[in-house]
């Protein structure tokens, strides 16, 4: 055999020895499984109530320590070593306005998406007269500006639909890793000739919030036009893009936005420089103020209020009994 054949032999065998550890690699998961990430939402069959449950209690036998959902539901549980893909863990929650939940998963490297079911609250009693109508509901604060003047605001919801735990496969929108199925949605708003928006914020406000990405940010400029594009790569999420319209003056300013209603419930968000915040509605034909202050007190709502990284403020708000939207 000459040389320069035993040459080839030796570059083929290395080349099919590079091509079998590929194929190995591929195929055998890895050998243990080290951390659990998912997030906590409130159960509901309407996606948009789906919301984030922070302070959730995690635990489990396999766990190095015990865990508590972040304000977006997020949590990562680091388990101890030896934990092997397919055994099966017992993920224990508890909160004290919810269910507790005991669930059984895999160990695997999927993206957990847990729903906790609220307590049964005992039913309150039956108005004595017809429901008492709330309308024209919109949100009044203050703004340190000596710049612009408040002209309006624009409020816009979308949803970005997709299925958790679905593999990329190759489809034309993954998950930043390349690992799941992904899905983009997204919207934009105009604010009118000669108009600027200014405070612009999106907010995932329902689903598995922390599997999402800005894919297109277009709104934290402002300017006349903003708007936003989404990624998903879990079960579907709701988000709103906000912002207030302001032209070009000098003064204080004194904001008034809008809330969006999902049936007996309301969301709207402030921008974390907002000052005394209050609900401005039309109860029984009258103008009323609402100062919210630290209690949330609303006579006619029962509110909670959520803080993202960026100090942007979400309030929830659930009608009570005996009241509706007019």
């Amino acid at each position: 055999m000459t040389r320069n054949r035993i040459l080839l032999l030796t570059v083929s065998a290395g080349v099919i020895g590079t091509i079998l550890g590929v194929v190995l690699f591929n195929t055998f998961p890895p050998r243990h499984i080290s951390v659990l990430t998912g997030c906590v939402l409130r159960a509901d069959s309407d996606p948009r109530k789906q919301t984030a449950i922070p302070n959730v209690d995690i635990q489990c036998d396999f766990a190095m320590a015990a865990v508590g959902t972040e304000s977006s539901g997020l949590f990562h549980l680091k388990l101890r070593p030896g934990v092997e893909p397919g055994q099966t863990v017992v993920l224990r929650l508890r909160h004290p306005d919810f269910e507790p939940l005991n669930i059984y998963e895999n160990a695997s490297g999927d993206l957990y998406v847990l729903r906790m079911t609220p307590l049964p609250r005992a039913a309150p009693p039956a108005p004595e007269g017809p429901e008492v109508a709330v309308g024209n509901v919109r949100i009044r604060y203050a703004e340190m500006s000596t710049a612009t003047l408040d002209v309006g605001s624009a409020v816009k919801s979308f949803e970005v639909v997709n299925t958790g735990n679905v593999p990329c496969d190759h489809a034309s929108l993954c998950s930043p890793d390349g690992k799941w199925k992904a899905a983009q949605g997204g919207t934009s708003l105009d604010a009118g000739e000669g108009n600027q928006f200014r405070g612009a914020r999106l907010t995932c406000v329902a689903g598995p919030c922390p599997f999402t990405r800005v894919d297109a940010d277009n709104f934290s400029g402002g300017g006349r036009t903003i708007g936003a594009k989404v990624r998903d790569w879990s079960d579907t999420t709701s988000f709103l893009l906000e912002a207030e319209v302001v032209h070009t003056m000098a003064g204080d300013v004194i904001q008034v936005s809008y809330p969006v209603k999902f049936g007996r419930a309301m969301d709207f968000t402030l921008p974390a420089r907002a000052e005394g915040p209050s609900i401005e509605a039309e109860v029984s034909g009258s103008d009323i103020v609402y100062p919210l202050g630290p209690t949330l007190a609303v006579p006619w709502a029962t509110c909670m209020l959520t803080v993202d990284k960026d100090r942007t403020r979400l309030y929830h708000c659930d009608l009570k009994p005996g009241y509706h939207f007019q």
